[in-house]
């Protein structure tokens, strides 16, 4: 009987592992790869690198690709031949979010004695209050596959300056030739620049600059993508197909 049992056991014990296995193997249906719906689109993964707020790669971000639900990426696009046609590109700075990053950027955000990356990302603010002031989350909507932050380059893309760890930061909200050079039309800030400078309609940007923001707001909204107010980067889709699921499987 005891026997019996632990072999059930073992098989109940196998059949979870193989089913775990096939749950992680790779992107659920209903997601695809960005390039492979629009191989124009420009690609700065920053999360895939040490170039963000955190400092060094994120987890789960195990290659340099952008993940879509195909609702999602069908809808970029349209966005993208709508700027092809006037001598634009998108580039795209995150996609999908595996929730284990979420985690890595909580546990981050906790450690308050790390500040490595303060002068460029969050050089105004205290980094205890990153939870209060809305910039970090337990939860966020990038895991569910239909959040994209993004920006527009001209066509053909200039060169961008190469980030090296330990180089001497610049504040993400100076003037575009004093903070890191992105190739990108000028927004005002660069990318994750949590400061208020960031919310996209501030007034306290220049008139171009304010411009450019609509010109990309209203090519998204177009295609029905919703802008988070405070980052000028940041759009969802208004109809997302998994608005209640916060997936996890890596990038890869």
């Amino acid at each position: 009987m005891v026997e019996s049992i632990r072999t059930r056991l073992v098989l109940v014990s196998a059949i979870i592992a193989m089913v775990m296995c096939q749950a992680w193997a790779g992107p659920p249906a209903g997601f695809v790869d960005l390039k492979e719906v629009v191989p124009s689109v420009v690609l700065d993964i920053r999360y895939e690198g040490p170039h963000n707020f955190i400092g060094e790669r994120v987890n789960g971000y195990d290659a340099p690709k952008c993940l879509l639900t195909k609702k999602a990426a069908e809808a970029l696009k349209e966005v993208q031949k709508d700027l092809n046609n006037m001598g634009f590109s998108l580039k795209v700075y995150d996609c999908y979010r595996p929730q284990r990053a979420v985690n890595h950027f909580v546990r981050w955000a906790k450690d308050v004695s790390n500040t490595r990356t303060k002068g460029e990302f969050y050089p105004t603010i205290d980094k205890a209050n990153l939870f209060r002031d809305g910039y970090i989350a337990e939860k966020s909507g990038h895991s569910r596959g239909s959040t994209v932050d993004l920006t527009i380059v001209p066509l053909p893309p200039g060169e961008q300056e190469n980030y090296a760890p330990g180089q001497a930061l610049r504040a993400c909200f100076l003037p575009s030739d004093k903070r890191f050079r992105d190739n990108s039309i000028d927004m005002g800030t660069g990318f994750d620049c949590f400061h208020e400078l960031s919310c996209t309609k501030t007034g306290m940007v220049g008139i171009q600059q304010r411009i450019n923001r609509m010109f990309l707001k209203t090519l998204m909204e177009k295609q029905g993508f919703i802008n988070y107010d405070k980052e000028w980067w940041h759009y969802t889709l208004g109809e997302e197909p998994f608005p209640d699921t916060y997936f996890d499987f890596p990038v890869e």
